[in-house]
C-alpha cells in the first residue's frame, strides 16, 4: 500500500518561521529603495527618530506588563464576575478597558467563565473592552497622540463595554443572544494562553525564581511584540505622510461632519491588525487633516475588529452573536467619536 502522508515542504517550513511584520518592513523599505531611492534614506531616518522618541513610553509599557504578568494580576479579572448582573457588567467593563492582557490570552478564561453560565452582558462588556486599551497602549498613545486623546480612548474603552453589556442584557432574551456558544468552542490562541484562576497575585513576586522568570519572558517577549509593529508603522508613516496628500486626506475625512466619523469607524474596521500599530498611523492621518472625531472611531472600530481581538470572540461564540458584537463596536465608535469631536 502507498504511503499517503505528506511532509511538509521546506518552503512552507520556512514560511511558518518568518515573522510577517519584520518581513513586510524588510519588503517596503526595499521598494523604496529600487522604486524611489532618494527617499529611502529620508524614510528611515523619521522611523528612527520617531522610535526613539517614543523609547520611554516603550520601556515602561514593557516593565508594566512584565511586573503585572509575574504578579499573576490576571487573577483579578476574576472578581468582576460576581454578584449582580449589573455590576458584573460594570466592572468587567472597567477591567477589560485596564488589564494588560490581550485577546487571544483571555480565551481560556472567557471561555471558562462561559462554560460555568456566566452572563453574556458581561462577558461582551470584557471583549469589548479588553483589545482597545491597557497599560502599555496608553503609554504609546499619550506619547504620541497626546494624553487628552489617551483618556478619551480609555473612557471610550470602558464606555464601549458598558454599551455593549447593557444592551446584550436587554436583549439576552432575544434570538441573538440565546443559546450564544458554540458546540466545541476553540480555545487555542496567537500568545501562548494559560488557565486561569491559578492563585493569588504576588506583588513581590522578585521573592520567586518562576515568577522572575516570567517577568524576564514578558519583558523579551513584549519588547519584540512592541519594536516590530512600531517599526512597521512608523515606516508606513512616513511614507504616507510623503505620498498621501495632505488636501485628500482633509477631503475624505476632515470636517465636522458625522459622516466624516462614520467614515473613519469604516475605514477603521478592517484596516489594521493592532491598536499598537494603529498610533503612529493615525498620527499621520491626523497630521493631514484627518478630524478628531474621525480619528477616535477609526480607532475604536479597528481595534475591536482586528484579527487578533476578532478570533478571540468568534472561536467562542455563534455567528449572530459575533455579529452583534461587531454591531456594538461600530455603533460605540461612532458615538465615542461624535463625543470626542464636541469636546477636543
Amino acid at each position: 500500500m502507498a504511503d499517503t502522508t505528506q511532509s511538509p515542504s521546506p518552503f512552507g517550513a520556512l514560511w511558518s518561521r518568518i515573522d510577517k511584520a519584520w518581513l513586510a518592513l524588510v519588503l517596503i523599505l526595499v521598494a523604496v529603495a529600487l522604486l524611489d531611492p532618494p527617499q529611502l534614506a529620508p524614510t528611515v531616518v523619521f522611523g528612527s527618530k520617531a522610535l526613539l522618541s517614543t523609547a520611554p513610553f516603550i520601556l515602561f509599557a514593557i516593565f508594566a506588563i512584565g511586573y503585572l504578568k509575574a504578579t499573576g494580576a490576571e487573577n483579578l479579572l476574576a472578581k468582576a464576575f460576581v454578584g449582580r448582573e449589573t455590576r458584573m457588567i460594570l466592572f468587567a467593563a472597567l477591567l477589560g478597558g485596564l488589564s494588560p492582557f490581550c485577546s487571544c490570552e483571555v480565551i481560556p478564561f472567557i471561555a471558562a467563565l462561559l462554560a460555568v453560565g456566566a452572563p453574556l452582558s458581561a462577558v461582551m462588556a470584557f471583549w469589548l473592552a479588553s483589545p482597545l486599551m491597557d497599560p502599555a497602549m496608553f503609554a504609546i498613545t499619550s506619547g504620541t497622540l497626546g494624553f487628552d486623546f489617551a483618556v478619551a480612548k480609555t473612557l471610550s474603552a470602558v464606555g464601549l463595554g458598558l454599551l455593549g453589556g447593557f444592551l446584550t442584557m436587554a436583549f439576552a432574551k432575544s434570538p441573538v443572544f440565546v443559546d450564544p456558544l458554540r458546540e466545541k468552542p476553540q480555545v487555542g490562541g496567537c500568545c501562548g494562553v494559560k488557565q486561569p484562576f491559578s492563585g493569588k497575585p504576588k506583588w513581590a513576586f522578585w521573592q520567586d525564581a518562576d515568577r522572575r522568570v516570567m517577568f524576564r519572558d514578558a519583558i523579551v517577549e513584549n519588547g519584540a511584540f512592541l519594536l516590530k509593529w512600531l517599526t512597521l508603522a512608523y515606516v508606513i508613516e512616513a511614507l504616507m505622510i510623503h505620498y498621501i496628500p495632505a488636501d485628500m486626506i482633509a477631503g475624505v475625512l476632515g470636517g465636522d461632519g458625522v459622516g466624516t466619523i462614520l467614515l473613519g469607524a469604516l475605514v477603521g474596521a478592517p484596516a489594521y491588525l493592532n491598536g499598537y500599530a494603529a498610533v503612529p498611523l493615525v498620527d499621520a492621518l491626523l497630521e493631514q487633516g484627518m478630524s478628531n472625531g474621525a480619528a477616535m472611531s477609526f480607532v475604536l472600530a479597528g481595534g475591536v475588529s482586528c484579527i487578533p481581538a476578532a478570533i478571540a470572540v468568534w472561536a467562542l461564540v455563534k455567528p449572530r452573536v459575533f455579529a452583534a458584537y461587531l454591531g456594538f463596536a461600530m455603533l460605540g465608535a461612532v458615538l465615542a467619536g461624535m463625543s470626542w469631536q464636541v469636546v477636543a
